[in-house]
């Protein structure tokens, strides 16, 4: 009886068991298949698209288009249009301003948040936080209110101390839409951080205060190397989204004239693409963009873990 017992199991833990090796893939297959359709179909039409042209026939006077295998010339005229090699050069510049400053204060209020010395940290939290509620857009736009000269509050408050300033001037138009993304993007850096810093033991803590360590010492030396991976991390994502940059310049666009159409990579591609009616020149800058954001994140990584490594 036991071995007919066992017989009539094993077949229903075969089946049990090739349920529970099914049941991981079941459950991603919505994301694999959005993956698939929103992200890999779109990166490989628009580097099939780049590898074409559309050439006009009839003399322009019909409809005879027809599509012509190009193979480089999109990149070629990509490399060479001056406006968007341009725009390149202002978002490194952006990011290697904006992305230090918003990290060093997102370390600070999250290390804050964690200490004994903030009240009603709740609160703050909250405060911190709800900016990146706020649609960049909406934020650009209240941004730029509170920066034209003849409304703007902070502008009539400083010039009535005799400072005279100029947020949207070439110079400083800028730093104006750094401001708006510190602003916007700061608060869900400071969530990342802090809740890697409710994941270290509190014993390490008490050990350190027992040592005689203060609230300083102790977020220097031991809170900010136990939450470097979520640094890490975040300032990642800053940097990708640096390169990315649209919403905040375009917004802006409106206001000033000192935001060109290609003041940024993916205004470029934007102004190409729509404005232009040129969508293989625009997927050939899109690919552009995507390697160098895909580039300049290994090389991060890559930096990281061999800073990590030596100091380990």
């Amino acid at each position: 009886m036991t071995s007919a017992a066992v017989s009539t199991r094993t077949p229903a833990r075969r089946r049990g068991g090739w349920g529970v090796r099914v049941a991981p893939y079941f459950f991603l297959a919505p994301f694999i298949a959005l993956f698939i359709v929103f992200l890999i179909l779109p990166i490989l039409t628009a580097m099939w698209m780049s590898f074409f042209s559309v050439q006009r026939g009839g003399l322009g006077f019909d409809n005879a288009n027809d599509l012509a295998f190009v193979g480089l010339d999109n990149y070629i005229r990509a490399f060479s249009d001056r406006g968007f090699i341009e725009s390149f050069g202002r978002v490194l510049l952006f990011g290697a301003v904006q992305v230090p400053v918003m990290m060093a204060l997102a370390i600070t209020l999250a290390l804050l948040f964690d200490s004994a010395v903030v009240r009603a940290k709740r609160f703050f939290q909250l405060s911190v936080f709800l900016p990146y509620a706020v649609p960049s857009v909406v934020a650009a736009l209240v941004w730029g209110f509170l920066y034209q000269p003849r409304v703007s509050p902070i502008v009539e408050g400083l010039a009535s101390l005799g400072i005279t300033v100029d947020f949207l001037a070439p110079g400083t138009v800028l730093w104006s839409i750094a401001n708006v993304s510190v602003w916007t993007v700061t608060g869900v850096n400071v969530i990342i951080i802090f809740a890697a810093l409710q994941t270290v033991p509190r014993e390490m803590y008490e050990a350190a205060r027992i040592d005689g360590a203060g609230e300083v010492r102790m977020a220097l030396q031991i809170k900010l190397p136990m939450v470097l991976p979520a640094v890490v991390l975040t300032t990642l994502f800053s940097v990708i989204g640096t390169l990315q940059l649209f919403n905040e310049p375009m917004t802006l666009r409106s206001i000033t004239s000192n935001v060109t159409g290609n003041y940024t990579p993916n205004m470029a591609i934007f102004q190409a693409t729509t404005l232009g009616g040129n969508i293989n020149l625009g997927s050939a800058m899109a690919i552009v963009l995507g390697l160098a954001t895909f580039i300049l994140s290994i090389t991060l990584s890559v930096f990281q873990n061999r800073k990590k490594g030596a100091s380990a």
